[in-house]
């Protein structure tokens, strides 16, 4: 019935007014009817919008469900106040054995609303007032042909109950009701048996023995298990193999990285806790109460399916009040490098340490032995390559070898007095002083090889060290009265005793010394016998600072060609005296053909000399000379190399000077330590520390995971590009290096954590690689955006709970690592649920009972359900439970015929 309404609106006409009649619509003249129509209205919207839109205007994202959304709109009734929200899921559907929502998972709906009051707990207490809500809400959803299940939440928040409705059709209505027990649970309902005749009583109301009937029941079940905390377990025995008492923690425990390269310096906190597995058994048949007694004593080998989750908790690198971890410690030298711009000398932050705070404090001086004699006297055995376990793109970043000295001092740096300026100048000072003391005693310097080739790739410091340790060996053997080969590194005492032997073996050359037998098939020119090679004298080392200087010389000068050889004429010289001493009738020329012979030009190919055969020599001296001559370079008038061949004495090695004075290049080794201006030293303290601390992490197995190896590789890069430009900065300089730096230490940080995670997976997975694989990636994307290098903007649920499903051939390895309670752990468990695995009971059990009607052959068939119209039956009653030995959480949805 409609009549004329109270508003009206006036327009100018021909000289009047003319009233426009409006009309209102009294089927919503109260409260409640307004009240379901605006229920109606937001629905309406909320369909038309559909999820895509939904999610364009805001839709927020429900924690830790996986493409679960939600919408709301807020009502008023009378003077209380309502909001509904819109629960609905984009992407694939998730099923139970998934982490889904509690209503999701309690009546199995897909998308639903759920509407509450705006109050602190957020429920309704009068049970009058959810059903006039949800009568509402069921007149709302039936006038916009919506099949949403809406439920609303009753009783106490702890009881987590709640009431629905969801309109079917024309004649059919599912009704929802859950409710909890959170103490004494009856022992019936503890067990398969009584939760079956809980749900059988639903719907069967005849007084018999519901043992020997089959009311086709189909049940699916879960069952949860979790490994005991670390507080609860008497001993961890996370790591299988090579145990050993000395990695035995304070509280008697076994540390999971006792065989990690990090645990000389830190104990990191496991981030595998533990594990939660999923046993899920599905579409069973429940035959009858008897057949639900023995499924309860089935072993959890049986089910159907396996999923595994590993308990990964993040950490925060903190324990105890302070920082573990290299990257809080890298963070901290790199503060210090920022302070040593503003000093010239090392002293100077000695001398005004008393003045410093507890951050800047000293450790006492017995620390500081203890550190000195782990650098110089523990473990120092030099190994043959110090490099060997090094990244491959280690070389790339300028710092120094993790196992050489210097990388050793950087890293014990990091741990002194909390890496502050004041105590790495103490230690630097003291550590300068020790090595000093090596070389005034002739001591060997430890972790630095005493002979090689300088590594121009290192630091200059690393590289001053190397040069030290070579003359030291050389004053040693000069303090030794070695005879004349004194003063030569052990490359050349071995070439001169090979050189001694080839002379036993050419007796008729008397003249013929310091040979090491003949140089392959060539001959000298004039006497047409056999060249020997020399043995000659090593270059002498040269670090990056003295090539530098020799640059330097060479620009100053003009003329590169003639300062090249003046300042090889020392190594010039040395080597034609050894050639002449082991050819005593060689010529200037047979020198040249051996020691440059792009500078000796054939005339004919055709005529070189053929000794192969008996005839050899009588060959050789029919086309004897060679048709060859010298470059042009070597045959100019006053060729420098020819002066010096006939200035330079006969004489082999072990008469020759020493190209190499051990006494000054060590004592200039010595003053650059002591007067290294401390933005140099800190400078190549942090790049050694970043390359030493990389290759630390990377020198443990954690597998073969390739997203590992692929970010390991990735932060190497980072650290070449970022750390290259630390050696060009100087005192007062402002630069953008220290903010590369900062973000250097956060990455550096990611990267190390992954590391922990990696190498705790492949321990615990040993003999299940697959799965170390999958978690490690899983665990990496769920990472990602705290990384903040991921492009979603979807929120990061709170814990990771990403599981993996496990292969029958899988099973007897996963199970092992749910060892069996201890006394301590298994006297809580009084009343047990049965299932057990290696002698654990589960955490948590979930059931689904569920019986099917044919739509065809029931009163249902006016249900107009999709599902039901597909499938041919319509699920008639559904009872979710729950629960423990002490709660439990019954969920029921029943389908009736209005």
């Amino acid at each position: 019935m409609e009549t004329a309404g109270n508003s009206k609106s006036s327009v100018s006409g021909d000289g009047g007014e003319e009233e426009l009649e409006h009309f209102d619509d009294f089927t919503i003249a109260s409260t409640w009817e307004r009240f379901i129509s605006e229920i109606e209205a937001v629905c309406r919207m909320w369909l038309a919008a559909g999820p895509k839109n939904l999610l364009v205007k805001g839709a927020d994202k429900i924690d830790p469900f996986n493409g679960l959304h939600m919408a709301k709109s807020e009502f008023k009734y009378n003077t209380k106040s309502y909001c509904m929200e819109y629960y609905f899921e984009t992407g694939k559907v998730a099923d139970w054995t998934q982490t889904i929502h509690d209503l999701q998972l309690a009546f199995g709906v897909k998308e639903f609303l759920v509407i509450a009051p705006q109050s602190a707990s957020g429920v309704i207490l009068d049970a009058p007032e959810a059903s006039k809500l949800l009568s509402a809400v069921a007149i709302a959803l039936s006038n916009c042909s919506c099949r949403w299940p809406a439920f609303v939440p009753v009783h106490d928040p702890s009881r987590k109950a709640f009431m629905g409705i969801q309109n079917m059709g024309t004649v059919c209505t599912r009704r929802f009701e859950a409710d909890r027990i959170s103490s004494q649970v009856p022992v019936k309902l503890m067990h398969l048996e009584g939760l079956y005749e809980l749900f059988i009583s639903k719907f069967v109301y005849a007084s018999t023995d519901l043992s020997l009937y089959n009311f086709g029941v189909q049940f699916k079940m879960k069952l949860t298990y979790r490994t005991a905390t670390h507080d609860d377990e008497d001993d961890t025995g996370v790591i299988e193999n090579g145990e050993n008492d000395s990695f035995v923690d304070a509280n008697g425990k076994m540390q999971w990285d006792a065989d990690c390269q990090w645990n000389e310096w830190y104990s990191a906190e496991d981030p595998v806790q533990g594990y939660e597995l999923t046993a899920v058994w599905n579409g069973q048949a429940a035959e009858s109460s008897l057949y639900m007694a023995e499924l309860e004593n089935a072993s959890p080998l049986e089910a159907d399916q396996w999923f595994l989750c590993p308990m990964i908790f993040p950490n925060d690198n903190v324990s105890d009040g302070k920082n573990i971890g290299f990257a809080s410690n890298l963070r901290l030298l790199v503060d210090a490098f920022k302070l040593s711009l503003d000093a010239r000398v090392m002293e100077d932050f000695v001398s005004g340490s008393e003045n410093v705070g507890s951050s800047g404090s000293i450790p006492p001086p017995t620390v500081l032995d203890r550190v000195i004699k782990k650098l110089f006297y523990e473990g120092t055995e030099t190994p043959l390559n110090i490099s060997i376990s090094e990244h491959k793109n280690s070389l790339a970043i300028k710092g120094a070898p993790v196992g050489s000295l210097f990388a050793q001092f950087c890293l014990h740096a990091l741990w002194f007095g909390n890496c502050n300026i004041h105590a790495i100048a103490v230690l630097w000072i003291d550590f300068v002083r020790e090595v000093r003391w090596c070389w005034e005693e002739s001591q060997p310097l430890p972790r630095v090889p005493a002979n090689g080739t300088i590594d121009l790739s290192t630091c200059l410091i690393n590289q001053k060290l190397h040069m030290l340790a070579i003359c030291i060996d050389r004053k040693h053997h000069q303090a030794g009265g070695l005879g004349d080969d004194k003063n030569f590194s052990s490359e050349t005492h071995a070439a001169i005793a090979t050189s001694n032997q080839a002379a036993e073996e050419f007796v008729i050359d008397t003249d013929r010394k310091g040979s090491l037998g003949v140089a392959g098939c060539m001959m000298l020119l004039k006497s047409c016998k056999n060249m020997h090679a020399p043995v000659t004298q090593d270059p002498p080392p040269m670090t990056e600072d003295m090539h530098e200087e020799r640059l330097e010389a060479v620009a100053a000068l003009g003329n590169s060609v003639k300062f090249s050889a003046q300042l090889e004429m020392d190594v010039l010289v040395s080597d034609m005296s050894s050639f002449k001493a082991a050819n005593p009738d060689a010529v200037f020329e047979d020198f040249i053909r051996w020691y440059s012979p792009k500078d000796w030009e054939d005339d004919d190919d055709d005529m070189a000399i053929d000794i192969s055969g008996d005839d050899s020599t009588a060959s050789s001296k029919m086309d004897w000379p060679p048709h060859g001559r010298l470059s042009e370079r070597m045959s100019d008038t006053g060729n420098s190399w020819r002066k010096i061949w006939n200035e330079a004495p006969p004489l082999p090695v072990s008469e020759q000077k020493p190209l190499l004075d051990p006494n000054r290049e060590g004592e200039k080794v010595l003053h650059y330590l002591e007067t290294l201006p401390p933005h140099q030293l800190l400078g190549q303290m942090v790049c050694t520390a970043f390359r030493a601390t990389a290759d630390t992490l990377n020198r443990t197995s954690f597998g073969n995971l390739k997203l590992m190896n692929e970010k390991m590789g990735q932060l190497y890069a980072t650290m070449a590009s970022m750390l290259k430009n630390i050696h060009s900065l100087s005192v007062g300089s402002d630069s953008d290096v220290f903010k590369d730096l900062g973000r250097l230490c956060i990455s550096f940080g990611h990267i190390e954590k992954l590391t922990w995670l990696a190498v705790s997976l492949n321990h615990k997975f040993i003999r299940t690689p697959r799965l170390a694989e999958s978690f490690f990636n899983d665990y990496y994307n769920y990472y990602l955006p705290q990384m903040g290098t991921s492009s979603t903007s979807e929120l990061v649920p709170k814990e990771f709970n990403k599981k993996q499903q496990i292969f029958r051939q899988e099973r007897i390895m996963i199970a092992d690592l749910f060892t069996p309670p201890t006394p301590s752990q298994s006297w809580r468990n009084v009343l047990s649920m049965g299932n057990m695995l290696n002698g654990n009971e589960p955490i948590l059990r979930e059931m689904i009972f569920s019986k099917s009607d044919r739509i065809s052959e029931s009163y249902y068939a006016s249900c107009d359900d999709d599902d039901a119209s597909q499938q041919g039956v319509l699920e008639t009653y559904r009872m979710y439970v729950c629960g423990t030995s002490n709660d439990l959480i019954v969920a029921l949805a029943v389908t009736s015929c209005d």
